[in-house]
C-alpha cells in the first residue's frame, strides 16, 4: 500500500505542477485526451503486470495491439484496404482469441521447453510487427468513410459527465471494470495467489503443490488478452493504422508503468490498482512534455530514466528492508 500512496503522491504532484505551469493542462479537451489514453495503456499494464509478477517479462505487447487493430480492420467490411466484410459480433471474438493464443504460445514456451521470457517476447515482437505489415501489404488500413456500426459508436461516444463540460472516453470504463476484475481474480482467488506464489519462490511454490507451468501460461495468456483488448479499443480511437509503426514501444509503457506501480522486476510483487496510477502518471508526464514544448525526441529518454529509477528504487527499499529484518532477527 506504501508504494501506491507514493505513485499517486507523485501522480498529484506532476498533476499540480504542469497546471500551474501551463493552465491549458486542465482544459476540458486535453483532460479528456489524458484519460482517454492512460485508459488505454492502462489496459496493458495491467496485463504485463500479471507477467512480471511471475518474475517474467513480455516484450510483444506492442506489437500485438498492432496485430490485433490489423486484424480487426481487414476484417471488418468498414475497411478501405481489402475488407472481408464480417459482422463484428464474430470479428471481435476472433481477435481476442488470436491474442490469447499468442500468450498461450509465449508461456508454452517458456515453460516446456525452457526458453526465457526475454528471448521468446522479443521473437514475438519481431514476428508479429512483420505479420501485421503482410496481412496489411504495408498499407494503411482503416474504417470506410461513413462506417457505423453499434459498437463502433459506443467505441467513440464519450459519455458526459452530469454538470460539467467534461467527457469521459468510453475506454476509461473499460479500464475500471478490468481494474476491479484483475483487483479480485489476483488478491481473492487461488489462481491469483499461486501467480503471486510463483513470483515470489517458483521451487517452493512447486514443492507446496502449484502447478507453476499453468500459473505461468495463465498470466502470459491474460497479459496478450488484455493487449487484444487494448488493441481494439486503439483501432476503434485511430480508426486508422499503419502497420510498420502502430504499437511500436508500447511495451515501453506498459512495463514503466508496472514498475512505477509497485511490481517489482524479480516477480512476487504488484498492485493493480498501483499499476493503473503508474500508467497515468506515464501519460500525465507525456502530456507536460508537449505542453511545456520540450522536445519530443527526448521522450523515450525521459522514460527510460523513469524506468531506471523505478527499478533502482525498488532495490534501494529491498535492500534496506532486507537490512532491517536482519537486525531485528538479530536481536
Amino acid at each position: 500500500m506504501g508504494k501506491v500512496v507514493g505513485i499517486f503522491l507523485l501522480l498529484v504532484a506532476v498533476c499540480v505542477v504542469t497546471a500551474v505551469c501551463n493552465p491549458q493542462f486542465l482544459d476540458a479537451y486535453n483532460l479528456a485526451n489524458v484519460v482517454r489514453r492512460s485508459s488505454l495503456f492502462g489496459i496493458i499494464s495491467i496485463g504485463v503486470a500479471f507477467v512480471i509478477i511471475t518474475g517474467g517479462i513480455d516484450l510483444s505487447i506492442g506489437s500485438v495491439v498492432g496485430l490485433v487493430g490489423c486484424v480487426m480492420l481487414v476484417l471488418l467490411g468498414g475497411v478501405e484496404q481489402g475488407g472481408r466484410g464480417w459482422h463484428w459480433a464474430l470479428v471481435l471474438p476472433t481477435v481476442l482469441a488470436i491474442a490469447m493464443a499468442i500468450g498461450a504460445v509465449h508461456g508454452l514456451l517458456i515453460t516446456k521447453v525452457g526458453l526465457q521470457p526475454f528471448v521468446v517476447t522479443l521473437c514475438g515482437l519481431l514476428v508479429y510487427r512483420g505479420l501485421s505489415r503482410w496481412i496489411a501489404d504495408d498499407q494503411t488500413v482503416g474504417f470506410g468513410a461513413g462506417y457505423h456500426d453499434p459498437l463502433f459508436d459506443l467505441a467513440n461516444t464519450p459519455i458526459p459527465i452530469p454538470g460539467t463540460s467534461f467527457d469521459m472516453p468510453t475506454s476509461f470504463f473499460v479500464l475500471a471494470a478490468l481494474t476491479v476484475i484483475s483487483i479480485v481474480f489476483l488478491r481473492r482467488t487461488v489462481w491469483g495467489r499461486h501467480i503471486f506464489a510463483v513470483g515470489s519462490n517458483e521451487r517452493a511454490a512447486r514443492y507446496a503443490g502449484v502447478n507453476t507451468h499453468r500459473t505461468k501460461i495463465l498470466a502470459y495468456v491474460i497479459c496478450s488478452g488484455l493487449a487484444g483488448v487494448a488493441g481494439m479499443l486503439f483501432a476503434f480511437e485511430y480508426k486508422a493504422i499503419q502497420p510498420a509503426n502502430h504499437g511500436n514501444f508500447y511495451e515501453l509503457y506498459a512495463i514503466a508503468a508496472a514498475v512505477l506501480g509497485g511490481c517489482s522486476l524479480r516477480g512476487g510483487e504488484g498492485s493493480v490498482l498501483g499499476v493503473v496510477i503508474g500508467a497515468a502518471t506515464m501519460r500525465v508526464i507525456y502530456n507536460a512534455i508537449n505542453l511545456f514544448g520540450i522536445p519530443t525526441q527526448l521522450e523515450f529518454a525521459i522514460i527510460g530514466t523513469v524506468i531506471l529509477l523505478g527499478v533502482s528504487a525498488d532495490e534501494f527499499v529491498r535492500r534496506h528492508l532486507a537490512k532491517r529484518r536482519g537486525l531485528a532477527d538479530s536481536t
